[in-house]
């Protein structure tokens, strides 16, 4: 549930019969569709259009998407599209910065605050810093069971200017479709603030919380 470019969902793909990712973004889906592994698809539609004849799954999850969306109606939803074993895996984290790091993101965040202003928006909803709720609020009112909790712990990489600029854009709060007609522009002016690289980054723990159906 908002796949982006697809990265969590080509990791998964490997692991399962079919993996399917959605997200709001025409630009998002369309680069994950580039990328996708032989048993993945990817939709465009918002979580809130859930079930959208989808089918049913085993595993749903959510990689910093679900504080930007109406979170009482797509936990309903996705309750309903599990199987009996089914589970939902809400990945808690900063994924796509690192803790230390040599990536200039304070010039970045400059940047985007520059072509969008000081809120942070993103979605179908334009939700303003996402929706105002504790995540786990929604899962126990729709009728899950949990949370277990696993913790991750945090690793070190070298990220090329390449892989910098692709994260930004695959944040909600900096989706392509979010500059309009300047994202041609604000992705020159990305570029030359980030520079050459690579960088070295280490990323914090990742936490994961697992609902049961």
């Amino acid at each position: 549930m908002g796949c982006g470019p697809g990265a969590l969902t080509s990791v998964l793909a490997p692991l399962v019969a079919e993996a399917v990712g959605i997200d709001a973004d025409p630009d998002m889906v369309s680069e994950a569709a580039t990328h996708a592994a032989p048993n993945a698809r990817f939709v465009h539609m918002r979580a809130e259009e859930l079930p959208g004849d989808l089918g049913t799954f085993d595993l749903v999850t959510f990689a910093q998407s679900f504080h930007w969306m109406r979170q009482d109606v797509v936990a309903r939803a996705v309750h309903g599209m599990l199987r009996s074993a089914g589970a939902v895996v809400h990945l808690g984290a900063t994924t796509h910065r690192g803790e230390e790091s040599e990536v200039p993101y304070d010039a970045i965040d400059e940047l985007v605050r520059a072509y969008l202003g000081p809120v942070r928006r993103a979605g179908a909803a334009s939700l303003p810093d996402g929706t105002p709720r504790w995540e786990d609020e929604a899962f126990v009112e729709a009728g899950f069971a949990g949370p277990e909790r696993i913790h991750v712990p945090g690793r070190t990489h070298v990220r090329t200017a390449e892989d910098v600029v692709a994260s930004v854009f695959s944040q909600s709060s900096a989706a392509p479709h979010l500059f309009g007609e300047r994202v041609a522009d604000f992705e020159r002016e990305l570029r030359e603030v980030v520079g050459n690289g690579p960088f070295t980054e280490r990323f914090g723990e990742v936490g994961l919380s697992i609902w049961r159906r």
